[in-house]
């Protein structure tokens, strides 16, 4: 099984500008992020945009949806923004794919100390290679359908409708 690996951006792939103070987006960290990781399953990485899932439109999910839908791997993960991770994973769910979909992200960019994207990654790969054939949200040990997950911005955690 060949795992497809999707990249959207989001607070995973942003980097610290020591100089502005800000993050944003230069390249995607997950070249290195694998290596480290050294999935021994064989992974295809696709970086469809590197942005601020807040700053996502309609076009870009139906990006998304095209990207899934042309995958020829059954086990697809996409890293995305937490933002509006639920809104995309929306638009995926409804397309009704025969594919393992699942969704995560990052509340801190990986390459700042006690991020959670290292982790987020690792669980999505194997939930995506367990899991049935919809779509999931898969954050911070949980997973969920895409129909019944919200962002709790408070907590900083995903949790039930």
């Amino acid at each position: 099984m060949t795992l497809r690996i999707l990249a959207t951006g989001g607070t995973f792939d942003k980097h610290y500008d020591e100089i502005n103070g800000k993050l944003s987006f230069t390249d995607s960290h997950l070249p290195e992020v694998l290596q480290r990781a050294r999935l021994t399953v064989p992974v295809a990485l696709d970086i469809c945009m590197l942005m601020d899932s807040l700053d996502m439109d309609d076009s870009h999910r139906q990006t998304v949806l095209q990207a899934c839908s042309q995958a020829t791997e059954k086990a697809i993960v996409i890293i995305h923004g937490t933002d509006t991770m639920r809104e995309t994973a929306e638009v995926l769910g409804a397309a009704g794919l025969d594919k393992t979909i699942v969704f995560t992200g990052a509340m801190i960019p990986y390459e700042i100390a006690n991020s959670d994207a290292f982790f987020n990654l690792g669980f999505a790969c194997a939930a995506a290679q367990l899991l049935p054939p919809g779509v999931h949200v898969a954050m911070n040990g949980k997973v969920f359908p895409w129909n019944d997950v919200q962002k709790n911005r408070a907590a900083g955690v995903f949790v039930h409708k």
